[in-house]
């Protein structure tokens, strides 16, 4: 779709201040390039849940563990709700009867390492497994995207090729597209810098006088060193009226702590501006508290799983919430910011044994608006990120329109890392394919282009 005024006639508008007064030319990293300000709109949370996801997707699943519900109007224990292609199980809450819940493949039941189990209130027996030791930190983001690195790879050789395909009258999108669309990130910075070399020219200035509309956004996003993208896109959520508040959740709630340490720093140093106090400036009350603990890049991230604290946690949210009367938000944020991923799906375990329904449903009770889709957010990633992207996707072309920032941004930010896996599970939620959706809803070098990084 097109968004009103893109992009502006008399071109980009540089952020205000920047660059810094001769240092125009200095290429990468200064963000010198001043890239269009869209207005994307996040498409509402939609009602997919989340099934179980696959074993190579990063975290390790914990044996026979319930698939989350969706969200909003998780139903209570004993109904499971309705799932695209998910035969009837016995329902949120109920304790798994076989080798998996609610119809959900599983993986293989792990062994515990370690002694006699303790005994805990709460679990079958009143015995926990002792803390299970999950794959080093290094692991956990192993790449599974559909952008590899290009073997062979000569960026003087590429840059030639891109000025050949924009020289002369007409532009050869087609060219361009195959190279950006086959090389990782790091391989496209060193394409600017090789331009730049040969030429004596900004390839980015003359892909913005070649290129126009949605095609030319994903490609200068493409272009764009990711750890910038992010920084950029946080930037313009909260620039100038009104703040696109889910493009502050799906970055700063689903990051790791280095990504979220870097952002911050480029956030600085490319726009002269304080990521947390811009936070504080355009959000308020529990959902701006939210996003300050995210900025802070502190998260546990250790794999080994403590049941016993996941039952003590999952005790403490359910007496801050579902057992009190109002709610102690802080002791949500406390245990959500804090506790890494693989932790906190042990405490969705114990949660729904507690409370006799799982935790989204109870956010969805004692929580509203932002600060309640970022608490779910937490929760969505910790349960299965490729699932929580895969669903951002799908609403993102679901219906009249299409939200392009949304789309181009996860396709974008997700293409080295595991859009594998968020194209396995979209299959899986939509009963469709993620490229045959993109197909539908886009068109011309657009479609062309996302179909390369998404590959078929």
């Amino acid at each position: 779709m097109s968004y009103p005024g893109y992009p502006p006639s008399g071109g980009y508008p540089a952020f205000p201040g920047y660059p810094p007064t001769g240092q125009e030319s200095v290429y990468p990293p200064a963000g010198q390039y001043s890239y269009p300000a869209v207005p994307g709109v996040y498409p509402p949370a939609g009602g997919g849940t989340y099934p179980a996801a696959p074993p190579s997707a990063g975290y390790p699943e914990a044996a026979g563990y319930p698939a989350p519900g969706g969200f909003p109007g998780v139903p209570q224990a004993g109904g499971m709700p309705p799932y695209p292609g998910a035969p009837a199980g016995p329902g949120f809450g109920v304790p798994p009867a076989g080798p998996g819940f609610g119809g959900y493949p599983q993986p293989p039941a792990q062994s515990y390492a370690g002694g006699g189990p303790a005994q805990i209130p709460g679990y079958a027996g009143g015995q926990a497994p002792s803390p299970m030791p999950g794959p080093p930190a290094a692991m956990i983001q192993s790449t599974q995207g559909t952008v590899q690195a290009a073997p062979n790879f000569d960026a003087g050789r590429d840059a030639e090729i891109l000025r050949k395909a924009m020289k002369g009258f007409g532009t050869d999108e087609q060219a361009i597209i195959n190279v950006v669309a086959n090389r990782s990130n790091d391989q496209r910075q060193k394409i600017k810098a090789a331009f730049k070399t040969m030429y004596g020219k900004d390839l980015i200035k003359d892909l913005k006088s070649e290129l126009s509309g949605n095609v030319e956004e994903l490609i200068l996003a493409l272009f764009m060193p990711s750890t910038y993208y992010d920084a950029w896109s946080l930037r313009h959520a909260m620039k100038g009226a009104g703040t696109q508040e889910r493009v502050l959740i799906e970055i700063l709630c689903t990051r790791t702590n280095q990504e979220i340490r870097e952002i911050v720093n480029c956030y600085k140093s490319e726009f002269g501006r304080d990521l947390e106090q811009d936070i504080r400036a355009d959000t308020s009350g529990h959902f701006e508290r939210l996003l300050i603990s995210m900025c802070q890049g502190n998260r546990d991230e250790n794999q080994t799983v403590d049941y016993q604290k996941a039952q003590e946690d999952a005790q403490r949210l359910y007496q801050a919430g579902e057992g009190k009367l109002g709610t102690d938000e802080s002791c949500f944020n406390m245990v959500l910011a804090s506790r890494s991923f693989p932790q906190l799906k042990a405490t969705v375990e114990a949660y729904s044994r507690i409370a006799n329904r799982d935790l989204l449903s109870s956010i969805d009770r004692e929580f509203s608006g932002n600060v309640e889709r970022g608490l779910k957010t937490i929760l969505q990633c910790a349960l299965n990120r490729p699932a929580f992207f895969a669903e951002r996707l799908y609403y993102s072309m679901k219906g009249a329109g299409t939200d392009d920032s949304t789309l181009i941004r996860i396709i974008v930010t997700r293409s080295e890392i595991d859009l594998v896996q968020i194209k396995q599970m979209f299959t899986q939620m939509y009963q469709k394919t993620l490229a045959t959706m993109i197909a539908s809803d886009t068109s011309g070098d657009y479609r062309r282009l996302l179909l390369a990084i998404v590959g078929q």
